[in-house]
């Protein structure tokens, strides 16, 4: 890989977009090294992913506009295609993805982190959809994504304006979840992702398919989803340590408990 760094800690692993120069930007190569990535992730040893950019600038600074400034139509379509191809993976990773976005997350870069599943960005984030200054639309799943974490009449008034937005607005309007210092940001996405991958990790899978498919759906449709993954879980062995432990400590606390003596 040349744009892309992966480490293993414990059960998380860390994806760092590894393009500082560009301030990250994605041209073909990163996304078809991103997709490599996650294609090689040890499913049996990882339980949450991270997602972070290199350097304290930038976290994804867009797409490459030196790319795309010469494609034809049918390029401009098929290099949609793949980064949505690309985003949609992460969305549909089997394990939660946690995107740490330390400083620019401009088109490319916002959609990719709303592909992940839970955001949160240094207090120097800057995020913004400005491709109709460009003459283009968001292309790798803005005009989608944005709509539904935001609501559409802000992802309408950010698409349509093209205007940068900054951390504490980011947190406000529910784009990411928390704001940290630049020092903090990975010790708490490593943190966040390590509190995740102590559950247990069929049900956490299970957590993570049920909003997403539930969230394509109507409610009557959601919750026969919803049954089907609740229903997964028994008889797998996180179910029985699970619930196993759970009574084996409420036995103990009673025992502990002394019995009110009425003399």
């Amino acid at each position: 890989m040349e744009f892309i760094t992966y480490e293993q800690d414990g059960f998380v692993g860390i994806v760092t977009i590894n393009r500082p120069k560009a301030l990250n930007a994605l041209n073909s190569q990163v996304l078809e090294e991103i997709e490599a990535t996650f294609d090689a992730i040890d499913l049996e040893n990882t339980r949450a992913v991270v997602l972070t950019g290199a350097g304290e600038k930038s976290f994804v600074a867009g797409a490459d506009i030196g790319e795309m400034s010469t494609l034809t139509k049918a390029e401009g379509e098929a290099f949609g295609k793949k980064g949505n191809d690309v985003f949609r993976k992460i969305e549909t990773f089997p394990i939660p993805v946690i995107a740490a976005i330390n400083g620019f997350a401009l088109g490319g870069g916002c959609e990719i982190s709303m592909s992940c599943d839970i955001r949160i960005c240094s207090d120097n984030a800057v995020f913004g959809q400005p491709e109709v200054g460009l003459g283009i639309t968001p292309g790798f799943g803005g005009t989608q994504r944005l709509a539904r974490l935001v609501g559409a009449g802000m992802a309408k008034q950010m698409i349509y304006s093209a205007r940068n937005i900054k951390a504490d607005e980011a947190y406000r309007i529910g784009l990411v979840n928390a704001v940290y210092t630049q020092e903090e940001l990975l010790p708490q996405a490593k943190k966040l992702a390590a509190t995740i991958a102590a559950n247990a990790p069929i049900a956490v899978r299970n957590c993570k398919k049920a909003i997403n498919d539930g969230l394509e759906v109507d409610m009557d449709a959601a919750i026969v989803i919803e049954e089907k993954l609740f229903g997964d879980c028994f008889e797998t062995e996180d179910q029985k340590a699970g619930m196993g432990n759970f009574l084996e400590k409420d036995k103990e606390k009673k025992l502990k408990v002394v019995p009110f003596q009425n003399k």
